[in-house]
């Protein structure tokens, strides 16, 4: 595996592409066909669309076809893990698969996104202003749904000392506790009326709900108890600078939109299907950016 652009093309076109339901409006595509393009790769990645329902025998078709893989997105990854016959520790870990890489006619399984979470925090060269404080400090989250585990299993690798959730239904929260078993990290279930006061202390606010998505209300949540070292993170992309990080930009607080998510976490898996590391770019956000506002 190399970083850079390639010496030599591939002569058979690899392919590849994203599951999910629905499908249509990921910019997945758009990343990974950059790459190819900047690598002078012959191969494509495309939307694949599948249902619940359909979701085993799209894969094995996929299988059947020759593909190298696919990523995985809602609702699936769950169902992407329990089909696969090898996955890694932290796949294990998470029951969640968002990346699948056939071999030998087998489904290898594993979870990128919260590789992704964390580059976003500072670790990519789109990034700047990386401050340890969060990894020190407690860490507040909001939503306990199938977004949020790849994202708690990776801050409780980097070895946080405390998390604190608040989901409208608590009883949703316990079934996460499992992420942090044998580690250090105490998990704090919080009401969702008292989601304000946990950001006491707190270095680093991950919002995971579709909250301030486009087409959905905005969270309100007031950002006053958040000390001024604080990030606030929202894994939305669309729009990029939802209602959340504008509050925080306001305070003075880094506000971290979910673009970057996006983009890291597309580096493994375009590196375990074409065989090239690829990088994050200032050009591809700006790529990506263009056609989220439409100008493309």
């Amino acid at each position: 595996m190399t970083s850079g652009k390639t010496l030599n093309r591939i002569n058979t076109p690899v392919k590849a592409g994203i599951l999910g339901w629905p499908v249509t409006h990921s910019r997945s595509p758009l990343i990974h066909n950059y790459w190819l393009k900047m690598h002078g790769i012959e191969g494509s990645y495309e939307k694949l669309p599948a249902t619940a329902e359909d979701f085993e025998k799209v894969v094995k078709g996929l299988v059947g076809a020759g593909y190298a893989g696919a990523n995985v997105t809602a609702p699936h990854k769950e169902a992407a893990f329990a089909l696969a016959d090898f996955a890694d520790a932290s796949t294990t870990q998470l029951r969640a698969a968002n990346l699948l890489v056939f071999k030998g006619g087998a489904i290898h399984a594993s979870n990128t996104d919260g590789y992704g979470f964390l580059q976003s925090l500072g670790g990519g060269s789109d990034e700047a202003g990386y401050d340890k404080n969060w990894s020190t400090n407690p860490v507040a989250l909001l939503g306990a749904g199938g977004a949020s585990r790849a994202i708690i299993g990776a801050l409780v690798d980097a070895g946080i000392p405390e998390l604190r959730i608040s989901n409208r239904t608590l009883e949703k929260i316990d079934t996460l506790r499992f992420l942090c078993e044998g580690t250090p990290t105490n998990i704090s279930a919080v009401p969702w009326g008292d989601r304000a006061a946990m950001l006491e202390g707190c270095g680093l606010l991950v919002n995971t709900t579709s909250l301030g998505m486009s087409g959905q209300p905005p969270l309100d949540i007031s950002l006053d108890r958040l000390p001024d070292f604080a990030a606030v993170v929202d894994i939305v992309y669309a729009p990029l600078e939802t209602p959340l990080l504008k509050a925080a930009a306001l305070k003075g607080l880094r506000a971290v939109d979910g673009l970057g998510m996006l983009l890291h976490q597309a580096v493994p898996s375009f590196a375990a299907w074409f065989g090239v590391k690829p990088e994050v770019t200032p050009e591809l956000r700006r790529l990506i950016v263009t056609n989220l506002e439409g100008k493309s």
